[in-house]
């Protein structure tokens, strides 16, 4: 079904609107086949959600705005999910921090990550990073794969829509992890060191938004905002809502 036969009153229209663009992504050969079933489990976890952005989401977009802002070597990976969802805002997002941009993707495919990559410079990127073959992290599957000047010496990374094996990794490794995750029970959101439950297409533009507002605050507020940010609460949070609204029979 194509949106453009929905009108937008219809309750389902930003949901079917998003499914589409995943579609899309996939023809396009930007995401795979298996980024669909991946997508349509993030669906449910939304749904359950109530589609919309929580308070708990909200705390935890400022603790990651606070470590990007920190940050002295952050980078932003990008898998074809994300990268058919949220151009726009990822390469604003790299712009306004500023971060690198990094493909990373979990089932090999070259011409995937250099249709990744073109894609975001289509929207504006004018870097886009891709991994090195030489270069890895400690994990088997493809996305040990890393830049050795992008995720590989990153201090702070931003992965939305992660494998929770790459995220334990990259934690091993000593770098901070903020993740954009609808299930607030799987290893990326239990293993990162912030984890925003939200869908990525409401949770980026709020990012950004938070980024730039907190760009004024003296290091010291910032670091504060970190200490003070439980993840495992803001998780517990998150599955209590979850509760709630299927309890609520909405």
């Amino acid at each position: 079904m194509n949106t453009s036969d929905l009108p937008e009153s219809h309750p389902r229209y930003q949901s079917l609107a998003i499914r589409e663009e995943i579609v899309r992504g996939f023809e396009a050969g930007i995401t795979s086949i298996h980024g669909l079933l991946a997508h349509g489990r993030g669906e449910a976890f939304d749904y359950l959600l109530g589609e919309g952005t929580h308070q708990f989401a909200r705390n935890a977009i400022d603790a990651a705005a606070a470590h990007l802002l920190l940050a002295e070597r952050p980078v932003i990976s990008v898998n074809g999910n994300a990268a058919t969802l949220a151009p726009k805002p990822l390469v604003a997002l790299a712009e306004d921090i500023p971060a690198a941009l990094e493909v990373n993707i979990f089932h090999a495919s070259s011409r995937r990550e250099r249709g990744i990559a073109s894609h975001l410079c289509e929207n504006g990127a004018r870097q886009v990073l891709l991994p090195e073959p030489s270069h890895v992290i400690g994990v088997e599957s493809n996305r040990r794969h890393v830049h050795p000047k992008g995720i590989l010496r990153a201090d702070t990374v931003l992965v939305p829509l992660e494998d929770g094996d790459r995220c334990e990794a990259l934690r091993r490794a000593g770098k901070s992890v903020l993740t954009v995750d609808l299930n607030p029970s799987s290893r990326t959101a239990l293993s990162a060191s912030v984890t925003i439950v939200d869908n990525i297409v409401r949770a980026l533009p709020m990012l950004i938004d938070r980024i730039q507002k907190m760009k004024i605050l003296p290091r010291r507020r910032l670091i504060s905002l970190i200490s003070g940010y439980d993840n495992r609460e803001m998780l517990r949070e998150a599955r209590r809502q979850i509760v709630s609204e299927f309890s609520s029979g909405k």
